[in-house]
């Protein structure tokens, strides 16, 4: 069989580009896509942390990128082989109780499968599940770099962030973390007009970004920020508080800021036990979400970049080689030393 070139995960031992078989259509709503650009997610890091112990070792990470399909199974009736598609980081089957209810992130033959319980997208080609459901078509003449971030950092941020936050005209907003999702949180709050955005991170570089992607006020992560974030709200504190860092602290902060009446939208990936102080939020008529992205709307998501409504490029601070994929996961994890947002993976 052909082989390919693929990022796997090696438990204790890290990761390592290896050579592996290129996969094979596998059941009849199968389809095969070279990848043309991928990118490296937090969720990959937190995985070779530990923190997501059902991804096994020998696993090919990752949930994001674009390319163009290869070969088709015979069930699948909206692509065919030549066609340039962004990959869904949730693979959706569209039929079971879950995608019905417009929560495909649960689907019981899809979900987080990508880089997680099947091998991902840091390859030369993978395996995309349930295709017709699980793929879109590339607009036209939209940065690819941009479109890259449809399969999974937009969408989190609307659908986690904005929608869950219940992000309202003339709200205001709080943002903790200030890396890729917080940043997109920040874009995509805009879509619904509230009066301010409150960017909170320790990172000075990232807290300039988030102004320049709309922030109105930037507050440095510290014991004073609390303070500030009450300074600038008049003292009520937030509407809306996106966790975008997953750190106990930044949980801990969004209780300390989330006004009466609002809502604290959980979108960061815990890997430790935080603390819930019901104690002093009682009785403050607030909502606490949390929730994976089912990447619902990807498709009106695409058509804002696609007509240039939503401007995204910006969150791609740095391109790399597949060959240099251990020199970009170094350059991500040191994201502040070097300034990085979001990694291009580039195969072409």
């Amino acid at each position: 069989m052909a082989t390919m070139k693929a990022l796997v995960y090696n438990g204790n031992q890290g990761f390592a580009l290896e050579e592996r078989h290129i996969p094979q259509i596998s059941f009849p709503t199968d389809a095969i896509v070279r990848l043309a650009k991928t990118t490296i997610c937090g969720t990959d890091l937190h995985i070779l942390h530990g923190d997501v112990p059902s991804v096994e070792p020998g696993r090919i990470l990752g949930h994001e990128g674009l390319g163009t399909v290869e070969t088709v199974g015979s069930a699948v009736n909206t692509f065919k082989p030549g066609d340039r598609v962004i990959i869904s980081c949730i693979t959706a089957c569209s039929t079971c109780y879950y995608c019905r209810r417009s929560m495909p992130s649960h689907c019981v033959s899809g979900g987080w499968l990508l880089g997680h319980r099947i091998d991902g997208t840091q390859a030369e080609f993978v395996r995309i599940p349930h295709a017709d459901f699980s793929l879109h078509k590339m607009p036209v003449g939209v940065d690819e770099s941009s479109l890259v971030m449809i399969s999974d950092i937009l969408p989190t941020a609307l659908e986690c962030g904005a929608i869950g936050g219940k992000v309202q005209p003339g709200s205001s907003v709080a943002i903790i973390g200030a890396g890729p999702i917080g940043l997109s949180a920040v874009i995509t709050s805009q879509l619904y007009s509230p009066s301010m955005i409150i960017v909170i991170n320790r990172d000075k570089n990232r807290l300039q970004v988030a102004k320049q992607l709309g922030a109105t006020h930037i507050v440095e992560f510290g014991p004073d920020a609390v303070q500030k974030v009450l300074d600038i709200t008049g003292g009520r504190g937030a509407d809306t508080v996106i966790e975008a860092a997953g750190v106990p602290a930044t949980f801990e902060l969004c209780q300390e800021i989330v006004a009466v009446g609002g809502t604290i939208a959980n979108v960061g990936v815990h890997g430790s036990k935080v603390d819930l102080h019901l104690e002093k939020l009682w009785d403050k008529n607030i909502v606490i979400t949390s929730r994976l992205v089912d990447t619902v709307t990807s498709p009106t998501l695409i058509e804002l970049l696609a007509s240039g409504r939503l401007i995204a490029k910006s969150l791609a601070t740095h391109t790399f080689k597949f060959a240099d994929m251990e020199q970009a996961y170094s350059s991500f994890a040191s994201a502040a030393a070097n300034k990085a947002i979001k990694m291009i993976i580039d195969f072409e």
